[in-house]
């Protein structure tokens, strides 16, 4: 069933125009992830379907009493004062039904008043039927996913939880409420990786629709059945998982350029028979065309990789093998024991990736190796060589009380204005942009200019705290092949799985005051966690099996007793997807046994085949929009029978895209059999 649809919505401010013919469809159940820029207009989406924000034009329908929980990224707890009060937010009507309830039943014990019993009665039947005597186990099953102790969390005060823990406390708010849709920004970015886990496994299993905004790609990929891409001033829908959208995404790419390309050499061909022949004898004619030619509409571009972060990260010198050096370490913050008893190395040319319970500590054992945080025992050190590039999980590195065009002139008072311009236009910052204060920056923003910073360091050792945070999905790729192409040594504490499995050669986990040190990559950890969870498993599985064996024997051995000892009393009683066809040709060039023949025989063929292939994508270029232009109707989905009609069209659409990269594989492989054989032609 069809929950909410845009159609056609546009959104502008002035002149300026921040979305235009947005149009996609939410089904029941649907696991929506939207992914694009920062300040691509995301959350300017979620606003729409919430009704905060009205479109310039077009039309947002939603289906008759239908409950949004919006997360966002800046949370309220209203007048709660302990976590589990916070946590039990949306249930605050059942928790003042219940209190009524309570003291109704009392009153009821000393009066017999029908009205007094009926309002009860009536009370009762609201609180079941709401949820009340489930209310609390669900609230304590999200806090425990969450990393809360359920307990605890009854007399915990609000204000002593820190950035963090009120982030995971947000969420879990939004969780628990009663809700048709949930809307997510950013909801693991207060995460450790086992929330992380928990909450993929609670949206996965969840009957609730979702709709989140995220930039962790191992989590889309494990949640999401339709991706919404924004992009280029409009949203494009995707349908199947993260995988299929970045796979649908490069063929539509490929489509549009092939499309922009064959325009390119029409228009070519037109305006040179134009200039040829407007001043001669098929003058008519070329004016007729040009005509015409300006009265074509041009394609643009597909938009690409061109104005991503150009991030490129190098070392001023090579530096030692030893980069860091732990000896019997010590390190507390107040009265806290974050780290006790911890002896490790670094060598040169690691790539290690620091992973732990959130407030482990990995954040001020990155502190205390640049000197930051005292260290209360034993010996950390940096080599004597090593020159240290700290990106910070706060971005204090960045001074907000200084334009961008200062920041980098007091790291480079040598450069001119047109290399300090040109470095901040390499992180998105072009023109006037160059003089705006630190201070008025975006989170996504300041975590460019920080690694704008990180670039011009050339530090051999590079120290990466939650680099991802604020960065949105095309970003952390540039970093990632950046920190791929770096000579140098990397410690890098990140939640983001994709980005460690990408990188990591060597894992900490830092866990209950020990580094636990794993030689090898970030996926043979997790085969290696996985394998040590199923063997714990089934430990506990065999204990249980052994204490239950041992309680049957018992069982039977107090069985056998009594009936031992039954006969002394006797006398007193009398649950539970075509293969491309690269074809076969000959090399060479002509001679007397034929074999130019055969070439140009050869060539022939391929270009025969080419133009059957180009034919083929053009047939299916046009079903898929077919059916894209179907589902774009409004209309569809006013009757009774829309929905499954939808469900219809979408399956062909599924079926009529893969036709398409089928026809354009083929393609792709003629026409470079073509450029193969042209040469010997």
């Amino acid at each position: 069933m069809t929950q909410l649809a845009m159609s056609g919505v546009a959104v502008e401010f002035g002149a300026t125009t921040l979305l235009r013919d947005v149009t996609f469809t939410v089904g029941a159940g649907d696991k929506w992830g939207v992914v694009g820029r920062n300040g691509a207009g995301k959350t300017t989406l979620f606003r729409l379907i919430t009704g905060v924000m009205q479109p310039t034009r077009g039309q947002v329908t939603r289906v008759g009493g239908l409950r949004i929980s919006l997360l966002e990224q800046h949370r309220d707890f209203g007048g709660a004062s302990t976590v589990w009060e916070a946590a039990a937010g949306p249930f605050a009507h059942l928790l003042a039904l219940e209190l009524s309830l309570a003291e109704q039943a009392a009153a009821l014990g000393t009066g017999s008043d029908e009205d007094a019993l009926a309002r009860y009665g009536h009370d009762l039947e609201r609180f079941e039927h709401e949820g009340g005597y489930t209310m609390e186990s669900r609230v304590d099953a999200v806090l425990q996913g969450l990393g809360f102790d359920p307990v605890e969390a009854r007399t915990r005060p609000l204000v002593a939880l820190s950035g963090g823990e009120r982030g995971r406390l947000g969420l879990a708010r939004q969780l628990v409420a009663p809700a048709d849709v949930l809307l997510l920004d950013e909801p693991t970015n207060h995460l450790d990786l086992e929330t992380t886990a928990w909450l993929e496994q609670y949206l996965m299993e969840t009957d609730e629709t979702v709709i989140l905004v995220s930039h962790d790609r191992a989590f889309l990929a494990a949640v999401v059945d339709h991706v919404l891409h924004v992009e280029g001033g409009t949203a494009t829908p995707y349908t199947g998982t993260y995988e299929a959208f970045v796979m649908q995404r490069a063929e539509r790419r490929l489509s549009a350029q092939r499309s922009l390309d064959k325009q390119r050499k029409v228009i070519a061909n037109e305006q040179d028979y134009i200039r040829r022949n407007i001043a001669g004898q098929n003058s008519k004619q070329a004016k007729g065309r040009r005509k015409r030619l300006d009265r074509l509409p041009r394609l643009s571009a597909p938009p690409g990789e061109e104005d991503t972060m150009a991030l490129r990260l190098d070392v001023a010198e090579r530096g030692g093998d030893q980069v860091v050096s732990a000896e019997d370490v010590r390190i507390t913050i107040e009265d806290r024991v974050l780290v006790d008893h911890v002896t490790t190395r670094v060598m040169r040319g690691d790539r290690v990736g620091i992973i732990g319970p959130n407030g482990a500590g990995k954040s001020t054992f990155l502190r205390a190796l640049v000197g930051e945080h005292p260290v209360d025992g034993g010996e950390l050190r940096v080599g004597g060589s090593i020159r240290v590039a700290h990106y910070r999980q706060d971005l204090a590195q960045v001074p907000l009380d200084r334009t961008l065009y200062q920041v980098i002139n007091d790291l480079r008072p040598l450069w001119t204005r047109g290399q300090i311009q040109s470095h901040l236009a390499r992180f998105g910052f072009s023109g006037d942009e160059a003089q705006r204060r630190a201070e008025s920056l975006s989170g996504g923003e300041r975590a460019r200019v920080a690694l704008a910073i990180m670039m011009l360091e050339n530090a051999n050792l590079l120290i990466l705290d939650e680099p991802t945070n604020h960065l949105d999905v095309e970003s952390i790729e540039a970093l990632e092949d950046a920190v791929e192409q770096y000579p140098g040594t990397v410690l890098m504490v990140s939640h983001d799985r994709a980005m460690l499995r990408a990188l990591a050669t060597r894992v900490w986990r830092l866990d209950d005051q020990r580094i636990a040190v794993f030689d090898g990559s970030f996926a043979e950890w997790e085969e290696d966690a996985e394998d040590r969870a199923r063997a714990t498993a089934a430990a506990a599985s065999d204990d249980t099996a052994r204490r239950r064996a041992e309680t049957a024997r018992e069982s039977e051995r107090t069985a056998k007793s009594t009936r031992t000892a039954a006969p002394a009393k006797s006398d007193r009683s009398g649950r539970t997807g075509g293969a491309p066809n690269t074809g076969s040709t000959g090399k060479g060039g002509g001679s007397a046994n034929g074999t130019g023949s055969r070439d140009a025989s050869a060539l022939r063929s391929a270009r025969r085949a080419a133009d059957a292939a180009e034919g083929r994508v053009a047939d299916a270029e046009r079903e898929v929009a077919r059916l894209e232009s179907e589902l774009q109707d409004p209309a569809l989905y006013e009757g009774k029978e829309g929905a499954a009609r939808a469900a219809r069209l979408n399956a062909e659409l599924s079926r009529a895209r893969a036709t398409l990269k089928t026809a354009l594989d083929s393609w792709a492989a003629a026409s470079e059999d073509v450029e193969r054989l042209a040469p010997s032609a």
